[in-house]
């Protein structure tokens, strides 16, 4: 980044942020804490209103703006996908919301940047399946109504339907929940809830398309100080171990597949060996048995187990 794309960089950072360190901008713009004293030396040289206070740090007079910068093509086609995103993932308040920023977006672009904004776009392309657009419109209610209770702060009340890989030995597939909800996060295509449940008194994790009867309640909750949604990490409970034994005829095939709980895949003499990290053995039972007699269950027994019972059953149904 060059001086000039530095200083204007710099500005932008402070009317964003509002009062940074030398120390904060040499660290956003990898540079020294010399070039930094520079840069706003020849920004007040410039006419640029800048505060310095000794142990503060930096910030911009009270009322001073910047105007709107110009963008490149580039950057014009960034923000106009992201829009698409989020009409596409989003639920249909902020999908208009989108909609319409990108219109405006378009709208102040210089018309050669438009144009070339226009072209570029049209070499890339946010695809979504039918089942997405049917997951999406699914969710879309629920996402609607948990985005405002979280930033109002207000518990839920819903029902919420276990996974298809929940065990039999487990309680009831559906349960009734009442939750303090912290975020969403969208994770492989799905939008996770992550809220305190009174049910089970812990923080946990509540896939958005399986939540059903969802009501907000007049009762509010207190974020507490601590949770911080950007730097938060489950507690990784994948504790049980599954090594599978593959057939070298669908090794690529089960590499491009993929899987939320593969480890490694390593080669071995019999074909690759597959290790799993899981909770419970049928986290991993519908995975393997889709490969048929090309997957093998090594270990757990407990698994093996269940691969036997789930064979016998589909023999008895042919």
């Amino acid at each position: 980044m060059n001086k000039t794309d530095r200083m204007l960089a710099i500005v932008l950072e402070l009317q964003r942020k509002g009062t940074l360190r030398a120390e904060d901008l040499a660290a956003v713009f990898e540079t020294s804490l010399r070039t930094i004293y520079r840069d706003m030396q020849a920004l007040s040289e410039a006419g640029v209103p800048v505060i310095g206070a000794p142990g503060t740090g930096y910030s911009l007079m009270e009322g001073y703006f910047l105007p709107p910068v110009r963008f490149t093509a580039d950057e014009a086609v960034a923000m106009l996908i992201g829009m698409d995103f989020i009409e596409q993932q989003f639920d249909d308040v902020y999908g208009a919301h989108a909609k319409a920023c990108g219109r405006k977006i378009e709208a102040v672009l210089p018309e050669e940047v438009r144009k070339e904004a226009g072209r570029v776009r049209t070499t890339i392309k946010l695809l979504a399946t039918r089942e997405d657009i049917e997951t999406q419109r699914q969710e879309g209610g629920a996402f609607a109504s948990l985005r405002s209770a979280i930033l109002e702060q207000r518990k839920v009340h819903f029902h919420y339907s276990k996974g298809p890989n929940a065990s039999a030995a487990e309680e009831q597939r559906e349960t009734t929940r009442v939750a303090a909800p912290y975020g969403l996060v969208l994770v492989r295509g799905a939008w996770m809830l992550i809220a305190y449940c009174e049910l089970r008194m812990e923080l946990r994790h509540f896939r958005v398309s399986r939540i059903s009867g969802l009501s907000v309640l007049e009762e509010r909750f207190q974020l507490p100080e601590h949770f911080n949604l950007d730097n938060y990490k489950p507690v990784d409970d994948r504790r049980l171990i599954v090594k599978v034994q593959l057939d070298a005829s669908v090794a690529e095939q089960v590499k491009h597949a993929g899987s939320f709980y593969m480890e490694t895949i390593e080669p071995a003499a019999k074909g690759p060996l597959v290790t799993f990290r899981v909770r419970q053995p049928e986290d991993v039972l519908h995975w393997i048995m889709g490969w048929g007699a090309k997957a093998v269950v090594l270990e757990p027994e407990s698994l093996r187990q269940k691969v036997r019972e789930e064979a016998e059953n589909m023999i008895q149904r042919y």
